[in-house]
Formats: C-alpha cells, sequence, structure tokens
C-alpha cells in the first residue's frame, strides 16, 4: 500500500469542488482557462452555499487583481513578508486557470537556464546529436507548449541573467531553442500560458530585478493578516488539519491558542494588544510560523502527555522560530515574558508567565 502524501497540491486537495465547479460553470472563460474567473474566485475565496471551502484568507480584490492580471497573459509577481502565504496563493491561482500547479521553479543561487527552459538526455544527444526526442522539457518550456501556468518560487533568490531568460517568453511569447533547426527551434506559448513568481520583501537588493524584466509583471503586495479573531480562526483551522495527520486525536485548547497568536501578533508588530510599545523580534513572526508552532505545542502534548498541549509547551517551542537568524531575539523574547506578559489577566497568561524559564541558554 502507497504511503500517503504529506501535502498534494492543490488541484489533488480539492479535485471534487474543481470538478463542482468546472460543471456548473457557465461564466465566459479567458482563452486557455480551466475556469472563468468567477469560479477560479469563489474556488479561492470560497463558497459555502455551494460547498466551495475557503482556502486563502486576505483581501478579496487582491484575488480579483491578481486573476484580471493572468487574463491579460502579464506575469503576476507576488510580494511580501515571509510567511505571508505568497506560495499558497500562487499554487491556488495556477490550479484553478490550468487544473494543474505542478510546473514550479525553485529560485536559488544555484539555479540554472537548463532548470527554467530545457535541458538534454546526453546519452540521446550523443549518438542523434541535437533532436526534439533528446530535448528535456523543463517547467517554462512546457508551460508554453501546453498553455499553462507556470509558477517560479522565490525568483530574487536567482542570479540577475538567469532571472532575464523570462523576458521573450513573457513579451514575444516566444522561446528559442538554437540547438534545433526549422520549425523546432521556436517554441510559441499556446493560450493559458503565463508566469505567476513570488519574491520575498526581506531578499530585496539580494538579486534585484532587470527593469525590462519588472516591465513584464504586475506586482501585486500580499500582506500580513490584519485582524486578530482572522488570524486566531486561521491558525486553529489549519493547525487542526496538520495535528489529524499527525495523528493526534484531540482538539487543542482555545484559550491556549488565543495566547499563541497574542504573542505571535504582538513580537511580529513591536507592539502590545494595548497599543504600547515594546521590542520586536528581527525573526519572521508570521501567521505560517504560527501555524507551525501551534502544531508542535499539540504534538508534544499529545505525544509527550496524551493531553492537547499547554503554553509552557509555546515557550519552548517559541526558541526555536525566534533564535533564526539573530542570537539577541531569544533574550528578546526572554524580557518580552518578563516584562509584557507579568501581570496579564487570565490563567494561560499567568502559565506562560511561570513557563519563562523553560527558555533555552
Amino acid at each position: 500500500m502507497s504511503q500517503q502524501l504529506q501535502r498534494p497540491p492543490a488541484e489533488v486537495r480539492y479535485v471534487d469542488e474543481l470538478a463542482k465547479l468546472r460543471a456548473d460553470d457557465t461564466d465566459e472563460r479567458p482563452p486557455g482557462w480551466a475556469l472563468s474567473l468567477t469560479a477560479a474566485r469563489r474556488f479561492i475565496l470560497g463558497d459555502p452555499r455551494a460547498g466551495i471551502s475557503r482556502k486563502f484568507v486576505g483581501d478579496p480584490s487582491l484575488i480579483d487583481r491578481a486573476l484580471v492580471t493572468l487574463a491579460t497573459q502579464r506575469g503576476l509577481m507576488l510580494v511580501g513578508e515571509p510567511g505571508t502565504a505568497k506560495s499558497l496563493l500562487s499554487e491556488l491561482l495556477a490550479a484553478a486557470v490550468s487544473g494543474d500547479s505542478t510546473l514550479t521553479i525553485q529560485g536559488g543561487a544555484a539555479t540554472t537556464e537548463d532548470q527554467i527552459k530545457y535541458s538534454w538526455n546526453y546519452a540521446l544527444l550523443v549518438a542523434d546529436g541535437p533532436s526534439p526526442r533528446s530535448l528535456v522539457p523543463a517547467p517554462l518550456l512546457r508551460g508554453m507548449a501546453e498553455g499553462r501556468v507556470v509558477r517560479f518560487e522565490e525568483i530574487t533568490r536567482c542570479p540577475l541573467e538567469v532571472q532575464d531568460c523570462l523576458l521573450s517568453p513573457l513579451s514575444d511569447r516566444v522561446l528559442a531553442v538554437p540547438e534545433l533547426t526549422g520549425a523546432d527551434a521556436l517554441v510559441f506559448a499556446r493560450e493559458g500560458f503565463t508566469v505567476i513568481a513570488t519574491a520575498n520583501t526581506r531578499d530585496r537588493g539580494v538579486n534585484e530585478m532587470s527593469a525590462a524584466l519588472k516591465r513584464r509583471f504586475n506586482f501585486e503586495t500580499v500582506f500580513p493578516i490584519p485582524d486578530f479573531a482572522t488570524e486566531l480562526e486561521l491558525v486553529s483551522t489549519e493547525a487542526g488539519v496538520l495535528l489529524g495527520r499527525s495523528g493526534v486525536a484531540v482538539a487543542q485548547r482555545p484559550d491556549v491558542l488565543e495566547v499563541l497568536v497574542t504573542t505571535f501578533r504582538e513580537l511580529r508588530s513591536g507592539f502590545t494588544e494595548r497599543g504600547q510599545a515594546m521590542e520586536r523580534l528581527s525573526s519572521v513572526m508570521s501567521t505560517a510560523e504560527a501555524v507551525s508552532v501551534a502544531h508542535a505545542v499539540g504534538l508534544r502534548g499529545w505525544f509527550l502527555r496524551h493531553e492537547p498541549g499547554t503554553v509552557a509547551d509555546m515557550v519552548e517551542c517559541l526558541a526555536g522560530t525566534a533564535a533564526k537568524d539573530n542570537a539577541e531575539d531569544l533574550a528578546r523574547l526572554r524580557r518580552y515574558l518578563e516584562q509584557q506578559v507579568k501581570g496579564r489577566p487570565g490563567a494561560q497568561w499567568k502559565a506562560l508567565y511561570d513557563a519563562r524559564h523553560r527558555l533555552p541558554g
């Protein structure tokens, strides 16, 4: 029996929802799209009356602008702080537009043009020379030839000259294969092809995009979740899903999650819930990190003590989140527990203060 996938792509996780949306979709679709704009919007933002779950928590107008950008065949660039669900949104958009989110390029310092465009089967290349048979298409060539969305994660982590291999595909909608001749030497984009790229604002300046490439993209910023209630609901839901997959049989305590989300929001913003200024951490205290810590708290409680997890578990799990980039962040976290948590009303806040000694160091 094959093992269950830890995280299937969106088109697999939500296959029934996508099938229902396609079956009921009577609106006009842009050329090459699997769904209309309205159906794609419902897929991402949810439609409770139709049994479609909400998958992205954020500004609905962002989704509208992103879909319109993709319909115009311009590239879409999603920028923002780490952990703001840029990659998730990219995946959902690709699944809605193409029915497939797996044509993905992971950007990095070692990413080459071969990994983006195409490479060669060297055994066939030596035997037959350059030919379509010896060509090994990478995500960009496949996306153009098949009319699908290509996702480019962390594009600014790539060297500038590698990024610029997107210029011709995004402007002229053609990819040259100079090793081949005749009709095979040019791959023309089919309807439905476009590129969704993501970049972290903290990486700005690492490999700044050229002005020419920027002109090929519409930029949209994905902001952190602004209100406490929405973030708490998201952390509770997502952590609950992860815990269920991990074999945890009990639900987490709502008051523990409230303390966790409040702590993350304060350490992220540099202000307490009462509006008092405090030290903020240089580490990313995103909603995604809060989900990860909530998951770890639940695992510790269940597998070590057969209970849902406590704020004392939270303190121990926070250390690995806070002290990633700057050793001083651990001292800032300790001062937060000693100065900002002390005296707050509520049993869980008192328990959090009492557990401050669990921080390492």
